[in-house]
């Protein structure tokens, strides 16, 4: 029988089968039923601190029951049960003030529980041993990022203090006769480390080696629980480990935990381990996935090779683990995957230097020896601003950031420390690995304990001798990370070529071949020296160096080379365009030789093909050392790289050759406005009056538009460019009619009739509008617009003045609903008699039936698109077309409102709703902590880059080109306009953008926030004993079928006592400045297609903003880290959180905007709200980040008076004035 397996034993034994880990011990303890006095026993019955939490105690309180729970997993097919031991160390147990004796005690107590039951099981089956796992959990302590928002520096533990008290734990397991030690549930990385450094020192002190098993906890989107690490740079932090299995356990259950399982099963060297829970808790807390169905979904791991152990977490029993071993009996284990022997650092986001891999840039402006800048902001203690220089190198292009804190002035292991903790803090800098720079070894061991990834040490040398060479190459080792090894050694540095190769192949020889360090791991810097500095034998070191990376790549194979290359052109400083040149010059030729990284300033490097050929000839000349003036002629040299132009390109004008009558016509159709008043001008002089050129070719012109337009071979932007020409050319006639008929008394060809178009108060969007209002004039109408926001009064007003003969009402927002019906109301109260249009993206046939023609005794039409509105308007006034129109509109609106009113809506009373609200597993789902807390603005932001992120469906949409964005461009029918639009589209936003035409500005924050039944409370810090302020949130009431909760959007915030720390983000901005602007200076021009395009434009880089934001929210945010969408999957909303909108479904209140905008000081960045709460710039998006894992969009849509009258009471606001922003949304009539 195999007892007390080595780990090369247990290895071989996961290599023949499938072994099988135990249950949950928590899930079966509840089970025991015990409270308080019964967990604490006898002995710590007057114990001072409550211990009915602490499940481990019931290893010394009640042993037989602990030994039984293990009989049970061992009965159910468990080879492997660990011991009841999560929180048995010393820092686990502080918390409950227990005598320091007790943690060895308890660990003892646990290894015999356990072992009683494997003795038995043993003796009945001993041809299948099975054995003692002890069980390390986490601590409730953590390293890798901070839990104080006052000072992201700030640990409440130690990297030492981690290594004494896991080294206490593995002790007493080890020596109490665990069989396996089990680091578990690992939601930190550098505390895994701390506890791996001490597993492996206990080791080297006792001469046992125990196998060892490590299990992280990571989220559903695949990054470690607290340190939001992804799965393979977990891998890279903690492969140097000899451990006999890696893998996952709890906070998912397999489904969530599946693809993540898969991925370690193909990254990791080890054997593979996975214990998940059985699915997440329901609102109970319980856990739903069953035995059968668990075993279903684990067995396809196991059929797929991804495992080697099987076992379950929270939430399993021994039914799970039954189940489970009769799925997996006959199964094949994993075979542990093989890797290239590539050098893999990490961050939170692993880093792998492959052959095919680019030149390494090290970032080298975080280093107080080599950047004036840093060194004084660290020397003033201005860690804050110094962590931005970090960040500038990441965002420069640096894949690795070198920080070096050897100053004379500085503390350098307390300033490493800091500088270390803070950038973990800051989602994009702790993304990359970094370089832990120094010349002292304190300083270096100081920065090892605060990295979580897997690191670069740079450096160490032979410089002391062998002993301490390798002890410290030893420790850097344990820590897990990578190091650099300069070329020296006991007699200095080395400058010439056989002295660089001589002492790296020594120090590669006996790291190797010593202490087994792995040669990918190993980074040689042969060391680049300053060239030109007037001293002959400094003119070969560019050489040298070259010559030194060929020879050591050659000789010492895996090893990579380094160097800091800004050294090189020291000779030069003041001169940043001579030394950029010679930087990429130098790597040009070094890359080429094999060198592999190189500490640059990464924000600061010239291309190597683009250098000008003359300074290029005279940097080389220094490198190479090819003239003896080579240093004087570079000095007197400096010269700026040269732009080029573009060409022009050639049109098509045969049609030019045509009569005027023609060119006219063509002009029109086609939409070209280049010639149109040339063209018109040489008309009048061939026609008696221009109300005959209008009559004759301009509406031959435009009847055939109408006609291509009416059958659908012309499209709405072909039609509004048509129109731009239309109204160029009247533009240019109107003074000349004018006169004539000054001169003859001629009156001009009357209209088909008058419409007024207006976008109602409190809205302030119009393209829609707009584009009927071209189509309609299109169409021979006259057109009144009175543009945005323009109030009841005034429409009716104007009417009656300009005797119009339609009215048609435009808006966007849902208050804009209640508006329409407002206006309505007064037509009728005024006794109008007009047929009245209704159109805009939130209205809809069935409201305008339900909600707005009863209030209005004549004619209300429903008009879909612009493509509808000839047609609609044309009929309702023909004398002989009305009747029939209006009987056709009454009936379909009586359709529409008995379907409306028959609907089967049942709507659950508030306090229902109330008691059943979306549920959250509060003690163990995912709360990131935002990278800070406050508002960050955002002005004058590239539009280049929000460029990227556009979704172009909805543009043409807006244009009435149906069909989705880039498959459109290729429709049979629609994709030649749809490309002419998208054409003119990236003209237009070209201009927009080069010269700058309209400014994009934002402003967002996260804040600590709890919910307080429906409202959400916002603090101003996390001590969260102030309110800053609260949103209020609508909650759902119609019971649909197979319903099981009805939503507010406060039930994706950690009530305020659920004990859990929790967030909101919120948002505003615009990309609307300047649209207004633009938008006249076309309207001046009579260029109608332009200003609906700017304003298409301009929404399209809002939305675009927002999707940005979102995305850098949830990157400070912690949670959105490791995604890595395209743009398709942005537009789908593929991501974790929503950022729901007051006034929109999930909230449909627009009052709440009131709020968001006083949180954010919107009106800093150019934002403001009109009385109906709509935004102006119309181009601008606000709202509120949501990070809850589980948070997705959903519609409050009718409600109650008895939730109407509690949201009153919360607001402060009278139960009319709510009634009046909801009336879209009331369930009952008021």
């Amino acid at each position: 029988m195999l007892i007390h397996p080595t780990p090369d034993e247990l290895d071989t034994l996961l290599g023949e089968r499938v072994l099988l880990l135990d249950g949950a011990m928590g899930t079966m303890v509840q089970a025991l039923h015990l409270d308080e006095a019964a967990v604490r026993g006898e002995r710590f019955a007057d114990h001072h601190k409550d211990l009915v939490r602490l499940t481990d105690i019931l290893c010394l309180t009640h042993p037989d029951a602990i030994t039984e729970i293990h009989r049970k997993y061992l009965e159910a097919g468990a080879d492997i049960v660990e011991t009841n031991t999560f929180n048995a160390s010393p820092v686990g147990l502080v918390e409950f003030e227990l005598p320091p004796e007790v943690v060895r005690e308890i660990n003892f107590a646990a290894v015999r529980c356990a072992r009683a039951a494997v003795e038995e099981m043993n003796a009945r089956t001993p041809d299948r041993p099975r054995f003692v796992a002890g069980s390390i959990g986490p601590t409730s302590r953590q390293m890798a990022i901070s839990t104080d928002v006052e000072d992201a520096s700030r640990r409440n533990v130690t990297f030492d203090e981690m290594v004494e008290s896991y080294q206490t734990q593995v002790a007493a397991l080890a020596e109490a006769g665990a069989d396996i030690l089990m680091p578990e549930t690992v939601i930190d990385t550098l505390n895994l480390k701390a506890c791996l450094f001490a597993i492996e020192r206990y080791f080297e002190q006792s001469g046992q080696r125990l196998p060892v098993m490590i299990s992280g906890t990571f989220d559903p989107g695949g990054a470690t629980f607290v340190s939001g690490q992804s799965v393979e740079a977990f891998w890279n932090a903690i492969a140097h480990f000899p451990m006999v299995s890696v893998g996952m356990n709890c906070a998912l259950g397999p489904e969530k935990m599946r693809p993540h399982i898969e991925e370690l099963s193909q990254i990791a060297t080890a054997n593979i381990s996975c214990h998940p829970n059985a699915g997440l808790p329901n609102e109970m807390g319980q856990y739903d996935l069953g035995p059968e169905q668990m075993a279903r979904q684990v067995g396809e791991f196991v059929e797929n090779g991804w495992l080697n152990i099987i076992g379950g977490c929270c939430g399993t029993g021994p039914d799970h683990i039954r189940a489970i071993a009769a799925r997996v009996r006959e199964l094949r284990p994993h075979r542990k995957s093989q890797l290239a022997p590539y050098t893999r650092l990490s961050g939170t986001q692993p880093l792998t230097l492959r052959p095919e891999s680019n030149f390494l840039m090290i970032g080298e402006r975080t280093n107080v020896t080599g950047s004036r800048k840093f060194a004084r902001l660290i020397r003033d203690d201005k860690f804050e601003e110094a962590v931005e220089v970090a960040r500038q190198q990441v965002a420069g292009g640096a894949a690795v950031i070198d920080i070096n804190m050897d100053d004379a002035l500085l503390d350098g292991v307390a300033a490493m420390t800091r500088f270390l903790r803070l950038i973990a803090g800051e989602t994009d800098i702790a993304a990359v690995p970094v370089m832990i720079d120094s010349s002292k070894w304190e300083i270096i061991e100081a920065g090892l304990k605060c990295v979580q990834g897997k690191a670069i040490v740079n450096s160490i040398s032979l410089k002391d001798g062998e002993e301490e060479f390798l002890r410290r190459a030893k420790l850097i080792r344990r820590y897990g990370a990578a190091t650099v090894v300069m070329a020296f050694d006991e007699q200095g540095q080395a400058t010439e070529v056989d002295d660089k190769v001589r002492i790296c192949k020594r120090a590669f020889e006996l790291l190797t071949s010593k202490i087994g360090f792995p040669p990918e791991d190993i980074i040689f810097d042969p060391n680049i020296l300053t060239v030109a500095t007037g001293i002959e034998e400094h003119d070969n070191y560019a050489i040298y160096f070259i010559e030194a990376t060929r020879r050591i790549k050659e000789i010492c194979p895996g090893a990579k080379v380094s160097g800091g290359v800004s050294n090189i052109s020291f000779s030069f400083r003041g001169n940043d365009v001579v030394r950029e040149a010679m930087h990429a010059a130098f790597l040009f030729h070094a890359i080429q030789a094999g060198l592999d990284m190189g500490i640059v300033n990464a924000g600061q490097l010239e291309v190597y093909e683009q250098i000008p050929k003359e300074l290029l000839e005279r940097v080389e000349d220094v490198l190479f050392n090819r003239r003896p003036d080579a240093t004087e002629r570079l000095l007197d040299f400096a010269e700026t790289v040269k732009g080029s132009g573009k060409k022009g390109m050639s049109e098509d004008l045969s049609w030019r050759q045509g009569s005027v009558e023609d060119r006219i016509r063509h002009a029109l159709v086609k939409g070209i406005d280049k010639f149109i008043v040339e063209d018109v001008e040489e008309a009048r002089q061939h026609y008696d009056r221009c109300l005959k050129i209008i009559e004759g070719p301009m509406m031959a012109g435009m009847s055939v538009v109408g006609d291509l337009f009416g059958a659908g071979k012309m499209f709405l932007p072909q039609v509004v460019k048509s129109a731009r020409v239309m109204k160029k050319a009247v533009a240019y006639l109107l003074p000349y009619m004018e006169a004539e008929k000054v001169a003859s008394g001629l009156e001009t060809q009357s209209k088909r009739g008058k419409v007024l178009l207006a976008t109602v108060k409190g809205d302030v969007h119009d393209i829609g509008k707009n584009i009927v209002g071209v189509v309609l004039a299109c169409n021979n109408y006259e057109i009144i617009d009175l543009g945005v926001m323009v109030p009841c009064e005034k429409i009716l007003e104007t009417a009656r003045v300009e005797n119009v003969d339609v009215i048609g009402l435009s808006g966007l927002i849902t208050p804009s609903l209640d508006e329409m019906v407002h206006v309505a109301k007064e037509m009728k109260r005024l006794d109008f008699k007009l047929p009245l249009l209704i159109g805009g993206a939130t209205t809809s046939a069935k409201h305008t039936a339900v909600k707005i023609a009863p209030q209005y005794n004549d004619a209300t039409l429903h008009v879909l698109d612009a493509s509808r509105s000839v047609n609609v308007v044309d009929r309702v006034l023909s004398d002989d077309l009305r009747a029939g129109l209006v009987a056709e509109n009454v009936a379909l609106q009586k359709q529409l409102a008995d379907s409306y009113n028959q609907r089967q809506v049942k709507l659950v009373p508030y306090a229902q709703a109330v008691a059943h609200p979306f549920a959250t597993p509060w003690s163990s789902v995912t709360i990131d902590t935002p990278a800070f807390l406050g508002k960050r603005e955002l002005c004058n932001f590239p539009l280049g880059e929000i460029r990227e992120f556009i979704d172009w469906s909805p543009f043409f949409m807006a244009w009435e080109l149906k069909g989705k964005y880039p498959a459109i461009l290729a429709d049979p029918k629609v994709g030649p306009v749809a490309r002419e639009l998208f054409d003119n589209a990236t003209q237009l936003l070209d201009n927009i953008i080069d010269n700058k035409l309209l400014t994009a500005n934002a402003v967002y924050g996260f804040w600590p926030a709890a919910a307080d039944g429906d409202d959400i409370v916002l603090f101003t810090d996390e001590n969260r004993d102030q309110e800053l302020t609260r949103f209020h949130t609508l909650r759902q009431q119609w019971e649909r079928k197979g319903q099981k909760d009805f939503r507010a959007l406060a039930d994706y915030i950690a009530p305020l006592d659920s004990g859990r720390h929790d967030y909101l983000g919120a948002f505003a901005l615009t990309a609307g400045l300047g649209a207004d602007a633009l938008v006249k200076q076309f309207d001046a021009d009579h260029n109608d297609y332009d200003s609906i395009m700017t304003k298409a434009l301009a929404d399209r880089l809002a939305e675009a903003f927002a999707e940005l934001l979102h995305r850098r929210a949830r990157q400070d945010w912690g949670y959105g880290v490791d995604e890595n969408l395209s743009s398709d999957d942005l537009i789908s909303e593929k991501y974790r959180g929503i950022r729901p909108a007051p006034g929109y479904p999930a909230q449909p209140d627009h009052t709440e905007k009131r709020i968001l905008f006083d949180l954010l000081d919107a009106e800093n960045i150019g934002l403001s709200l009109t009385e109906s709460y709509a935004m102006q710039p119309a181009a601008s998006v606000s709202g509120l980040y949501f990070a809850h894992p589980e948070a997705r969009y959903f519609a409050v849509d009718r409600i109650t008076k008895d939730q109407v009258t509690a949201y009153a009471g919360r607001k402060g606001m009278s139960v009319e004035e709510v009634e009046r922003w909801l009336a879209p949304n009331l369930g009952y009539n008021h």
